[in-house]
């Protein structure tokens, strides 16, 4: 052994006696996010990127642990494949065949933008296409542009809090059960025409709009919700709602019908649209409704 070899040992002695193993840090690294086309049977959990446009296939089956946190990174140049509608500028979740979404109230999974200060619109949203079955409980989406956006689907979101969106629910043709979440801070909280709604024991608060009703909505059923503070109106009926729409059993947040009249958009404005039936109405809040879990 020469003696620079000899040197190089007693050097490496010294920094082990000094620095041991322990206290030798590295940056943590960030798992490569998830790109292009998901197939077979998939389970994420733990923290999962998004980068990009992602395609559940219509074959595949894809799980979401609870506790998990997909968070959707700027897309890199190539990975934002669509953006015209039916889909949206940003990393996107395209999702065709099944998705399980359902955390727990401990374990509540989480749909994000990768920066917390980000505003709404800062990535694109969960857009299903034709999904057999999708189920979200317990989830947390923030700062999309559209949290979900759904076409001939059949859907579930229950105990959930869609929170700083766009549009939080955007939805047409879709068997949907939208049943105890909190719509809070959103543009809109809830957008659809046609399809088939069960929309009760939610609070839809502090939003631009609380409904968007654009055209022909049928077989629908909205009641049982807190419908209070939304800054603009309550409901917005489009130009192609000209039938009267069922709105009674939910709470407007007060008992005055003048009030409730001047927080719609419908036919008390424009007399080729039909007009929001609100009555009879409820004289206090529902206790059961919303989430019923905190951040």
């Amino acid at each position: 052994m020469g003696k620079y070899d000899l040197l190089w040992k007693l050097a490496g002695l010294i920094l082990l006696l000094f620095f041991p193993a322990s206290c030798v840090t590295t940056a943590p690294v960030r798992p490569s996010p998830v790109t292009g086309v998901v197939r077979g049977d998939i389970r994420w959990q733990g923290t999962v990127f998004v980068g990009g446009d992602v395609v559940v296939d219509e074959a595949a089956r894809l799980i979401i642990a609870p506790g998990t946190e997909v968070v959707f990174l700027p897309p890199a140049p190539g990975q934002d494949l669509f953006t015209e509608r039916p889909n949206f500028p940003g990393s996107e979740l395209i999702v065709r065949g099944t998705l399980i979404a359902e955390g727990t109230a401990a374990a509540p999974i989480i749909f994000r933008y990768i920066d917390s200060g980000a505003p709404a619109g800062s990535w694109g949203g969960i857009n299903l296409r034709e999904s057999p079955d999708v189920r979200f409980r317990y989830v947390r989406i923030t700062q999309a542009n559209s949290a979900i956006h759904s076409h001939k689907s059949k859907a579930v979101i229950e105990e959930s809090r869609i929170v700083n969106n766009l549009f939080g629910l955007r939805f047409n043709t879709t068997d949907f059960l939208i049943q105890n979440n909190l719509f809070r801070d959103n543009g809109t909280a809830i957008r659809f025409h046609f399809g088939a709604p069960v929309i009760r024991n939610n609070v839809i608060t502090y939003n631009e709009t609380g409904f968007f009703i654009s055209s022909y909505p049928s077989m629908y059923r909205i009641e049982g919700n807190n419908i209070v503070g939304n800054r603009r109106y309550a409901v917005v009926l489009g130009e192609e709602v000209p039938n009267d729409v069922l709105m009674a059993g939910n709470y407007w947040g007060t008992v005055n019908p003048e009030a409730i009249a001047a927080s719609l958009f419908d036919g008390r404005r424009d007399d080729y649209l039909g007009k929001v039936l609100y009555g009879p109405f409820t004289d206090a809040p529902f206790s059961s409704a919303g989430a019923s879990w905190a951040p």
